[in-house]
């Protein structure tokens, strides 16, 4: 096996500088964009009401779209598929929560009420729907 240069080793740096930083404003994007699909505002119940439910919530969507996020970052052929992958994990999430809501009715206001069980299957749904996104990125 030939050694590798200081150089060959950083050849991909302009690549992983560009997904990485791109991932980095997708979480941000997540993080203004998420609270406008559910009724709660996860944010200001973490802050304000230091709201155990809202925070497991809020964790496990930014889990879910991170590991969906770092399957279209590991998967896609070229940036613009990047993109459009992280596009489609960010609406992934919107599907999780209308999922959760489905299992546990009014589960927004069960969030808001501080009922961490609710937290819990929110989140583990946001978690569920990410593993599943990423795996099905894969082509």
């Amino acid at each position: 096996m030939e050694p590798v240069s200081v150089g060959q080793s950083l050849s991909g740096l302009g690549s992983f500088l560009l997904y990485f930083l791109s991932s980095l404003l997708f979480l941000v994007l997540f993080k203004w964009l998420y609270p406008l699909i559910t009724p709660h505002k996860e944010w200001q119940l973490v802050r304000e009401e230091h709201n155990t439910a809202a925070a497991v919530a809020i964790s496990g969507a930014f889990v879910g779209f991170s590991i969906a996020l770092g399957s279209a970052a590991a998967h896609s052929v070229a940036y613009l598929d990047f993109v459009i992958w992280a596009v489609v994990a960010l609406l992934a999430q919107g599907v999780a929560y209308l999922i959760a809501n489905l299992v546990l009715s009014g589960v927004s206001q069960r969030i808001q009420n501080q009922e961490l069980s609710a937290g819990i299957i929110a989140g583990g749904t946001s978690l569920a729907v990410g593993i599943l996104n990423a795996a099905c990125m894969t082509y």
